[in-house]
């Protein structure tokens, strides 16, 4: 008896143990493609290129291949042609002599050069940490003059200010004439001289809590906008003293560390910002007249190119005023040019920086071109210096593109009289295009051709451009075209032979209908590297859903965790649920007033349609990830629809939205929904409605 069941221990053992190396073999291949997989843009060579534009404002050169192979070309488009600019041979000799032995590799030893000559004769670059200057006609090389690391360094922007836990750091700005680098120390407003490296202190009455103000998070912007003669500084100047500040401990260090900095938080005090205009060589500061009404947020555009006015911004703290303003340098006094309202929301707010994007100020410094989603569609708008509306430029169901999601208005010809804009297409959307529209409203046109997302570099002549596109399954490719869209060349194209050894097959992009059963949803599907369809595999929803951007990708190189997730035998998709940017005004007001109401419901439908039609998909297994809003909506779908999201891991997630960040504050519904509901939480208070949609 006893033998027989060793025997029979021994029988099993022999029978299981190489189905668990199997499965251990299996599960350390996964990790292996997991990892390999983060590094999935490695893996693509080419597809893109970083024009240096020479001094015709067509010609331009890249550099190309990696150390042992580089590259440098010329591209002239006007001739359309590309040649390399420099002989290698011939250079690699003559460095040879001058270094006393032969640079390593056989392509050229350096990737980026300066001209140094007038007619761009001669170049000056780097090699072996020697300086050189190359004679493009006569190949004849010569050491450059030795600098000072001081000398080296006086034209390189320093870290004026530096930012607490990440937040943004107030680098000095240079000067037009570059004389000068505006610099924050010690709470006041300083110079440092290109020329000698001397500094100069400008205001004295700036201290802690109330200083000359470096950008912040939550505020992200030019701190600094010098004028177009050199003379005058724009700056803000920010009272923190009534905002609630938080602790930030570091822990990751030999001995922890704890520091204070100011945050708003939800329903309180905002910094009180203040501009003005302060004059170097005086030292005179004059206050711009922003208006009595406290927590306003500014944004400063820019002069006018005379430097008689000063343009910038202005909002309220619901964000549903939005107000055009230009000042009088000398005096302080401001005009409102335009104003611009939403019952709503005029602007997303959340990235501060983008606020230049709306606003685009013609050479002649007399007429602007708005950006406005007042008809619902983001269009684009001619104004003159006054506020007057000349003309409306673009119309149609379909958006030009709104900060953050891509460039907007790209450049204007105003000597052939054409304004070149991205916008979203009509046939496709998602798919980022080019267009243009001439300054009398007239020749709409859209410029590229390929399906996906076009990121366009124009030449400085505005007469040629270069066109990078690409879809989630087809690699990027770079053309040079025309300004009225002809095609004159390929200059890159995307290998990606490495990636057949990670067995990569494209995402599938896919279209299901949200929760109301009407509107279309967009999003894209991945499957692991060995992926069978008579199998069974849980689930992954990678979700973001904050209100500010979509997170659907529509490159072929993206963020690479979710294809790397479903390397490990899952299957991962992300949809781009109502309440996200870029589809119109009434597709994104969804969220104003009732944030987390519809975005689980419309992922929880989202997920059943995909199982419809893909058996494979297991729902008993399905689980959902996110990290910041995505992190908050990992919780919310755990909370609101368990019986679907059996497991969650929320990164980073901003769960009180009472002592979250303010910029959020327009899509709840600021003041009167937060304040009235300061015992519950929006994620409790907004339980119910969001439970009853999930069920």
């Amino acid at each position: 008896m006893k033998r027989a069941f060793f025997l029979l221990v021994v029988l099993c053992l022999a029978v299981i143990a190489p189905l668990v190396r199997a499965q251990q073999a299996e599960q350390t291949e996964r990790e292996a493609m997991y990892y390999r997989y983060l590094e999935f843009a490695s893996l693509v060579k080419g597809g893109s290129i970083q024009p240096h534009w020479m001094a015709d404002g067509s010609s331009f050169w890249y550099t190309e291949g990696g150390p042992a192979n580089t590259v440098i070309w010329k591209v002239d488009p006007k001739e359309d042609t590309k040649n390399p600019l420099f002989d290698t041979a011939r250079l690699r000799q003559v460095l040879t002599d001058a270094l006393d032995h032969e640079p390593p590799y056989q392509g050229l030893p350096f990737d980026k050069f300066t001209f140094v000559e007038e007619g761009e004769k001669a170049v000056k670059f780097t090699v072996e940490g020697k300086e050189f200057i190359l004679q493009l006609d006569t190949y004849t090389i010569a050491r450059a003059p030795v600098l000072s690391e001081e000398e080296k360094n006086r034209l390189v922007p320093r870290i004026g200010q530096k930012g607490l836990s990440g937040w943004p750091e107030a680098r000095e700005v240079l000067s037009p004439d570059r004389r000068w680098f505006a610099s924050l120390k010690e709470h006041n407003l300083w110079l440092r001289s290109t020329y000698d490296g001397r500094s100069v202190q400008i205001t004295s009455d700036g201290v802690k809590d109330y200083q000359w103000a470096a950008a912040t998070h939550w505020q992200v912007g030019p701190w600094a906008v010098w004028s177009p003669d050199s003379f005058k500084l724009a700056v803000k100047k920010e009272d923190s003293r009534a905002v609630e500040s938080v602790l930030v401990a570091h822990w990751l260090k030999p001995s922890a560390e704890v520091e204070w900095f100011h945050k708003p938080r939800t329903g309180g005090p905002l910094p009180q910002t203040k501009l003005f205009v302060v004059d170097i060589l005086s030292k005179r500061q004059v206050r711009l007249d922003t208006g009595e009404e406290p927590d306003h947020y500014f944004y400063i555009l820019g002069w006018r190119p005379d430097g008689s006015e000063l343009l910038f911004l202005r909002t309220d703290r619901e964000h549903k005023k939005l107000d055009l303003m230009a000042a009088n340098p000398n005096t302080g006094a401001t005009r409102v040019v335009l104003t611009e309202t939403q019952k709503t929301f005029v602007i997303r707010p959340t990235y501060f920086r983008d606020w230049m994007q709306l606003f685009t100020l013609l050479e002649d410094g007399n007429r602007f071109i708005w950006m406005s989603e007042r008809d619902g569609w983001n269009h684009l708008y001619l104004y003159d210096r006054e506020g007057n509306l000349i003309r409306r430029l673009t119309e149609g169901p379909f958006p030009v593109l709104r900060p953050r999601r891509g460039k907007g208005v790209v450049a204007v010809d105003e000597k052939a009289g054409w304004v070149y804009f991205t916008a979203l297409a009509e046939q496709r959307l998602y798919d980022g295009h080019l267009y243009r529209v001439n300054l009398e409203g007239k020749g709409f046109k859209r410029l590229t051709e390929e399906t996906g997302w076009h990121t366009i570099q124009f030449a400085p002549s505005k007469e040629f451009f270069l066109d990078t596109h690409s879809t989630v399954d087809r690699p990027p490719v770079v053309e040079l075209r025309r300004a009225d869209g002809t095609l004159l060349q390929t200059l890159s194209k995307a290998n990606i032979d490495a990636l057949k050894e990670l067995k990569w097959s494209p995402p599938e992009e896919f279209v299901v209908k949200a929760v109301d059963g009407k509107t279309d949803l967009y999003g894209v599907l991945y499957k692991p590297y060995d992926f069978d369809p008579n199998k069974k595999y849980p689930v992954i929803d990678h979700i973001y859903a904050g209100p500010q951007r979509t997170n659907v990708p529509r490159t072929f190189i993206h963020w690479p965790v979710p294809q790397a997730l479903a390397q490990l035998g899952f299957i991962v998709f992300g949809v781009d649920a109502r309440g996200t940017p870029g589809r119109g005004k009434e597709f994104q007001d969804v969220v104003y007033g009732h944030f987390g109401r519809h975005e689980i419901p419309d992922h929880v439908a989202t997920l059943q349609q995909l199982a419809e039609k893909r058996p494979y998909m297991d729902l008993s297994r399905a689980g959902i990830y996110g990290y910041s809003w995505g992190g908050y909506f990992t919780i919310r779908a755990m909370l609101l629809a368990p019986d679907v999201y059996h497991v969650g891991i929320a990164g980073s997630p901003p769960v009180d939205a009472y002592t979250g960040a303010t910029i959020y504050e327009p899509y709840w519904g600021y003041q009167k929904q937060i304040k009235r509901a300061t015992s519950t939480p929006p994620t409790l208070a907004w339980r119910a409605t969001s439970k009853a949609s999930c069920s």
